[in-house]
């Protein structure tokens, strides 16, 4: 009886086991799909509550309300306008010398400094003068001998005409003395001359400066010998002030810079530094080139400035902008209002009632971040300039002050 007792006991036991494990089991399963199905829930709630207080009255599809978009507009106005025309230029000097001496000799002294402005006239370098002021002093005395001998030969010409007239010599020997006096008057104006020549060499040994400018860097030295016939020079004149900047032009707006320029009138230009962002100087249009550039398509042009603070400097790379006619009264907008299809450009512009329609526009002159409305709009009418890229035909608007 003892044997079959525990073999039930051991039964039971199992049974029990079992039935703790599959218990065990449903909760963890049960657990798991609660946690899983939360967030979901919980989103479905928030999105459910974030739609209740969007219901009302206020109007709109399906009992929705109709949310305004904020935008910012600008008014079409009238403004004067200026039609130019931009290119790239090059600032080059009014005037470029080089200094050459005219003469040979040692230099003596250097009486100017790199870099310094000068004035027409000033003196730059000297030249050893003793061997020019020794070959004026020769000239002088031949002057000076040939001189004596004409006197002479005019005396001696007097004393013969008044002995011929008394019949006591030859009319040939006052003839050959009157040939004397006329060769020793052409040996005159020959010895005249040799002293100009001279003196004018001798006053080359002073070089001065031929323009006024800004001088370049020196390239001799005190004691260096220079030559008449050398290429080299002393140092290099730049005139500043006033300054020329050549630039190009496409050839589309001959018509309207040529008839203006020739007929005298002063077309304005304005220089901006290299980012096209400081305005360096403001000049007047000067010249034009005679011929188009076939390879560009461009002619060039040469403008004048003051350039009284000495801002701009030869070489240097400056861009353009010439000013070629204005247009007064014109209808503007903001050029950033300013929208494009494949219908060409269009505007938003805001109704009455705080709705946006679209308006195809046509183009006219752009200038300072305006652009002139030729067809399209009337002037007061409110245009959309920010918030464009969340708008349609028809769209509710908010407009943000």
């Amino acid at each position: 009886m003892s044997a079959p007792s525990s073999t039930n006991r051991k039964s039971r036991k199992l049974l029990l086991l079992l039935i703790i494990l599959l218990l065990a089991g449903g909760g963890y399963y049960y657990w798991q799909r609660n946690a899983s199905q939360e967030p979901a829930d919980k989103s479905e709630v928030g999105r459910q509550a974030a739609k209740t207080p969007a219901q009302g009255t206020r109007g709109g599809r399906n009992g929705l309300a109709t949310v305004a978009t904020p935008v910012s507009v600008v008014p079409a106005m009238k403004k004067s306008l200026t039609v130019s025309v931009s290119g790239l230029g090059t600032v080059t000097a009014f005037n470029t010398v080089t200094v050459r001496s005219r003469v040979d000799g040692p230099i003596q002294k250097i009486l100017f400094t790199e870099g310094q402005k000068v004035n027409e006239g000033d003196l730059l370098v000297q030249i050893d003068p003793r061997s020019f002021e020794v070959a004026l002093q020769q000239a002088l005395g031949t002057q000076a001998q040939h001189a004596a001998l004409l006197a002479n030969a005019k005396r001696d010409l007097q004393r013969y005409q008044t002995l011929f007239k008394q019949d006591s010599i030859a009319r040939q020997q006052v003839d050959t003395q009157q040939s004397l006096v006329r060769q020793y008057e052409g040996q005159a104006q020959n010895n005249k001359a040799a002293v100009d020549d001279a003196r004018l060499s001798l006053t080359y040994t002073k070089v001065r400066a031929p323009i006024s400018g800004r001088l370049g860097l020196r390239s001799v030295d005190v004691g260096n010998l220079v030559s008449a016939g050398s290429t080299d020079g002393i140092v290099t004149i730049t005139q500043v002030q006033p300054i020329a900047v050549v630039f190009s032009m496409p050839e589309s707006w001959l018509p309207d810079v040529a008839g203006p320029l020739y007929k005298g009138e002063k077309l304005k230009v304005i220089l901006r530094d290299r980012d096209n962002k400081v305005q360096l100087a403001e000049g007047e249009l000067a010249s034009m080139d005679n011929a188009v550039d076939t390879t560009t398509g461009t002619v060039r042009l040469k403008a004048t400035f003051a350039n009284e603070d000495e801002t701009l400097f030869p070489n240097q790379f400056v861009n353009t902008e010439l000013k070629v006619r204005e247009v007064s009264d014109a209808l503007v907008v903001m050029s950033d209002a300013i929208q494009n299809s494949s219908r060409g450009p269009y505007v938003y512009v805001v109704k009455k009632d705080n709705t946006v329609e679209t308006r195809q526009i046509e183009l006219g002159v752009v200038d300072s971040g305006y652009t002139q409305i030729i067809k399209g709009l009337a002037e007061g009418e409110q245009v959309v300039s920010e918030g464009v890229d969340r708008l349609r035909n028809g769209a509710k608007v908010e407009i943000i002050k």
